[in-house]
């Protein structure tokens, strides 16, 4: 049964068409990627999805999961990388999206703590968030972003600016909350590769069309075998 199903959805950004005639269900558990070119409106549909922007046209219904319920991870910014906090401030700040406050409950700090140290983030919950590598960066706002949810998670393009290697571990640590937490992922990327590895189903948002449908089926469209070298289906 699906979580989050998208009908038909049409938005634009200022006015330009961004998002056409999509359409794709997430379903419980899944790992899904969203790839294709610049201008297709990737981040767009992120945010149709999370009530950040509205729908032109198309629907999108959630069942058994609220709008609220859903962790973010934006693209990364200046902002981001220089917020003036501590890692434990910034993790702990997660817990607003269940309402604004003046102070945390026990129940935000339990909740900031274990997902801290998911991450794998102890050593440095001290520490100055500016002060921290791309790598860590990201690690915490991870972190930042479970503490608004246990079921869904929307990641845009999380692995820009990283070196190969705190990319590769980012994808095994996304991967882990996937299938060892049962975290529900929606994820743009530009990594196709990475993605593929890791990701059950892909939406690939084109110009000329879209594709939806399951890692494996991807990797027999023309697509896949013109980056793989045709030898995606082998």
């Amino acid at each position: 049964m699906s979580i989050i199903s998208c009908k038909n959805v049409y938005m634009n950004y200022d006015s330009t068409k961004a998002v056409e005639n999509v359409s794709f269900d997430v379903e419980k558990g899944d790992f899904l990627c969203v790839i294709g070119e610049n201008g297709t409106g990737k981040s767009t549909l992120l945010k149709g999805i999370l009530g950040l922007q509205k729908l032109n046209s198309g629907t999108i219904v959630f069942s058994g999961i609220k709008q609220g319920e859903i962790g973010y991870l934006p693209q990364r910014t200046v902002v981001q990388k220089d917020f003036p906090a501590s890692v434990w401030e910034v993790v702990l700040s997660g817990r607003q999206t269940k309402g604004f406050r003046l102070f945390y409950t026990p129940e935000d700090r339990k909740i900031a703590r274990k997902n801290i140290s998911l991450m794998g983030i102890d050593d440095i919950k001290n520490k100055p968030f500016n002060e921290l590598s791309g790598g860590q960066q990201q690690r915490v706002l991870l972190a930042r972003a479970l503490c608004a949810t246990q079921k869904v998670l929307l990641l845009d393009e999380p692995t820009t600016g990283l070196d190969p290697f705190v990319t590769a571990e980012l994808y095994k640590l996304i991967a882990s909350l996937n299938r060892d937490h049962g975290v529900t992922v929606i994820m743009v990327t530009h990594d196709i590769k990475n993605s593929l590895e890791y990701a059950t189903k892909i939406l690939s948002m084109e110009h000329d069309g879209d594709f939806f449908g399951t890692t494996e089926e991807y990797m027999k469209t023309p697509a896949a075998k013109l980056i793989f070298g045709g030898d995606a289906d082998a």
